[in-house]
């Protein structure tokens, strides 16, 4: 196993010792070297600039990291004959806003963000090149992963955000529009079940787009309500002013409710979620705070 990352947000202490690694940025023209070298049959490519809001201030930012950091491995494994390409794409961002919750992979996608964009942009470039090339792919579409050791950074990471806010003596904040004062709602998976479905999909799921998800939408504060319930019993957070957290305006690009059909996944990949989401914080919880 052969390991490329920046540590934009990674951290050295969560890799293997066993996997070969490289300092490196996706874009790089460095990357033909690491190809040269290792000759990879499949590339699971993970990197990306991850943040809504982020993408939203820097539009040209957001591109280059995931569009053109894209196409550079999509050339490299051209070029050096990779058998399939393993994608991450967003299960919720390139839906946009839908009535009908949870959402198949035949909605139409409508991205409201960059980032979105770069997401819906980056699964037409895998199949022009399976077209072109012959270069196979398999597309997951996460719902909002969360497990032990994410980094609590971004909207992304809110179940470390709180999490962190909660052990530090902290308020979190909860972001919701004027008619939803819970926050948004949102599809969150366990990262157990995240790498089992990246597991399959290195020998399923040809040519196909998947979602991976739960099917289940959780407000954000029935989400922090959880949290707090459960790091309260391992003696977190009990003073009574953490019953109430903050509240926030909605951020540009936020969607009020995203949640994800899972029968393709079932169907195809012969997935499906093993943790529902009390299981699977205090599995978290007690990994990263016991």
């Amino acid at each position: 196993m052969v390991v490329v990352d920046n540590f934009y947000t990674g951290r050295m202490e969560n890799l293997n010792p066993q996997a070969r690694f490289y300092l490196l940025d996706v874009r790089s023209a460095e990357m033909s070297k690491v190809f040269e070298i290792e000759r990879p049959d499949i590339i699971n490519h993970h990197a990306a600039q991850m943040s809504v809001p982020a993408s939203v201030e820097d539009p040209a930012f957001d591109a280059d990291v995931n569009i053109m950091g894209l196409i550079n491995l999509l050339q490299n494994s051209v070029r050096y004959k990779a058998r399939k390409f393993i994608f991450i794409s967003s299960g919720g961002a390139i839906y946009g806003e839908k009535e009908n919750i949870p959402i198949s992979e035949t909605d139409q996608p409508l991205p409201l963000s960059p980032y979105a964009i770069t997401k819906l942009t980056s699964e037409n470039y895998l199949g022009f090149y399976k077209h072109q090339h012959n270069l196979d792919y398999t597309v997951l579409r996460y719902a909002n992963v969360y497990g032990p050791r994410q980094v609590p950074h971004a909207e992304a990471g809110v179940v470390s955000i709180f999490m962190n806010k909660l052990r530090n003596g902290e308020l979190p904040m909860i972001y919701h529009y004027p008619d939803e004062p819970d926050g948004m709602t949102r599809d969150y998976c366990y990262v157990g079940d995240i790498v089992r479905a990246n597991m399959l999909a290195l020998k399923k799921g040809s040519g196909d787009a998947v979602n991976i998800g739960t099917s289940k939408e959780t407000t954000t504060g029935e989400l922090y309500r959880t949290i707090l319930e459960i790091m309260r019993r391992h003696g977190y957070a009990s003073d009574a002013m953490f019953d109430t957290p903050q509240k926030g305006a909605a951020r540009s690009g936020d969607l009020r409710r995203s949640a994800l059909k899972i029968e393709r996944a079932k169907a195809i990949l012969g997935w499906q979620p093993e943790y529902d989401l009390n299981r699977g914080l205090e599995e978290t919880i007690l990994n990263e705070l016991i």
